[in-house]
């Protein structure tokens, strides 16, 4: 009888291969570097459906449809306006206290509701994980990828609201692609990490909200990032606040812009985050699988 001589094994084999009678072999990863990414772009139709069906779903069955979007935002920046600015007289930049908190709720708001989307996304499609294969990644991203309308919403009353108080934007507005990317790396690099712990543990799902809530007076959304004392500001890494002082000075270009230090050290902690977030997922996600 004749045999045949098996191929030595490779050390890192694909999550999915085909074989020579047309069925698709699936294969768990091994190892923490692959990180399937290729599988990702191969699914990428599968990526559009996700998005596209969590921005319907947003809006089903509402009375005013994607006003929620604004009236959140705009409701927040009337309280902040009243009591922080007219009251407590915080400083605002030279900015009208409606511009200043407005034009950091709008960055601040997606980054919060993706994060709370990314981090809840495994679990609450527990019945297509269990059921068929896709690769699990598309999830977070779907998630970070629906906010982008409600930020378009959102941006566009923003550009009518420094309008209207006469303020035009100057050439540092071709920089706000680069302040949204990277609140979008942000919010996905956490996401990765809560959205796979939160499946294992479902405590991450009522941690995340206190930790937004602090997080956002954490960063430069209620207060100007020049309050924060010179000797501390070493110890300010927090991506958020490179994105909100960005966002604030590409719009106005009458506030503090960001300072080089600060966007490197932004931009090195998101790719920090996003790289061990991404091999985090990839190492647990055949336990997800099995616990979710």
């Amino acid at each position: 009888m004749a045999t045949t001589t098996a191929p030595p094994p490779s050390s890192v084999p694909p999550p999915i291969r085909s074989i020579e009678s047309g069925a698709v072999l699936i294969e768990p990863i091994i190892g923490w570097l692959p990180l399937g990414l290729r599988d990702v772009w191969d699914y990428r139709e599968l990526l559009y459906f996700f998005v596209w069906r969590d921005i319907k779903v947003r809006y089903r069955q509402t009375v005013i449809g994607a006003a929620w979007v604004v009236v959140q935002p705009l409701a927040t920046m009337v309280i902040f306006t009243l009591f922080l600015g007219r009251l407590a007289k915080l400083p605002s930049q030279g900015l009208p206290y409606p511009v200043f908190y407005f034009s950091a709720l709008v960055p601040w708001t997606y980054f919060s509701q993706a994060l709370a989307n990314c981090t809840n996304v495994i679990a609450d499609n527990q019945h297509l994980i269990t059921k068929v294969y896709f690769p699990r990644l598309v999830l977070p991203l779907a998630a970070v990828c629906s906010g982008l309308l409600d930020f378009s919403i959102g941006f566009i009353v923003m550009i009518a609201l420094t309008v209207g108080y006469g303020i035009r934007p100057t050439l540092a507005v071709l920089l706000l692609p680069g302040f949204i990317l990277l609140a979008l790396l942000t919010a996905l690099g956490i996401g990765l990490w809560t959205s796979a712990l939160n499946a294992l543990y479902r405590d991450i799902r009522s941690i995340t909200p206190f930790v937004l809530q602090f997080w956002m007076f954490a960063s430069p959304v209620v207060y100007p990032s020049s309050l924060v004392s010179r000797r501390w500001r070493w110890l300010y890494l927090n991506p958020m606040a490179g994105v909100i002082d960005g966002f604030r000075w590409a719009l106005t270009g009458k506030s503090r812009a960001p300072g080089g230090p600060t966007l490197l050290a932004s931009t090195a902690m998101v790719a920090l985050v996003l790289v061990g977030g991404l091999l985090f997922f990839q190492r647990v996600e055949g336990e997800i699988v099995d616990r979710v």
